[in-house]
């Protein structure tokens, strides 16, 4: 498989990452993804609020090197279209943007699906979200049908939080984690949680 984002971020083994959201009062809210096996920070998420804007996430690798720069379309276009629609663009040393993925979140009861799209540049490496993100019970699935990535609470972590502030989340042999987090975010954002202002 091809890498959306980077060659780096791609593992050729099963990865198990734990995501623990951070409180708005630090940075404007976010998350952060750590190996579960090394401790260590994999990516940050940082949501608007203090540093940010309405609409703008920013995905960050461990050492605080920005990755992706998702933005929400808004304005009348939006409040006209059947869709929401988020657009994750690639941010280089230099500070230019390239478009990596768009994704697109039913905006009115006239869709007759109502999942969550990601289109990539590649037209051949679309997926859509299967399930309910809020529940921490969902999976990023490809157009072939395959499951990528799933988001899912631990047991252990269940019975002693009500809250679901830390989960973990699967990704497949393969799967550039970069996009998996970057989509992630936007549903982090898209259901009010940590990201939201």
């Amino acid at each position: 498989m091809k890498p959306i984002i980077g060659k780096l971020y791609c593992s050729s083994s099963h990865t198990v990452l734990v995501v623990r959201k951070r409180p708005h009062v630090v940075n404007g809210g976010g998350f952060v993804v750590m190996d579960c096996s090394a401790q260590r920070v994999v990516f940050k998420v940082d949501g608007c609020g203090v540093r940010g804007k309405k609409g703008e996430l920013i995905l960050r690798e461990g050492d605080g090197d920005t990755l992706l720069l998702m933005r929400r379309k808004g304005g009348m276009v939006e409040a006209l279209s059947i869709y929401k629609k988020w657009k994750g663009y690639s941010v280089d040393y230099e500070g230019s943007r390239k478009l990596i993925f768009s994704l697109k979140e039913p905006n009115s009861c006239l869709v007759n699906n109502n999942a969550i799209r990601i289109s990539t540049r590649n037209r051949e490496r679309d997926f859509k979200i299967s399930g309910y993100f809020p529940d921490k019970c969902c999976s990023i699935v490809d157009s072939k049908g395959n499951e990528v990535a799933q988001v899912g609470v631990m047991k252990e972590v269940e019975e002693l939080m009500e809250s679901k502030d830390l989960y973990h989340v699967v990704v497949k042999p393969g799967m550039d984690q970069a996009f998996v987090f970057g989509i992630i975010a936007i549903l982090d954002y898209i259901y009010g949680e940590s990201t939201h202002c």
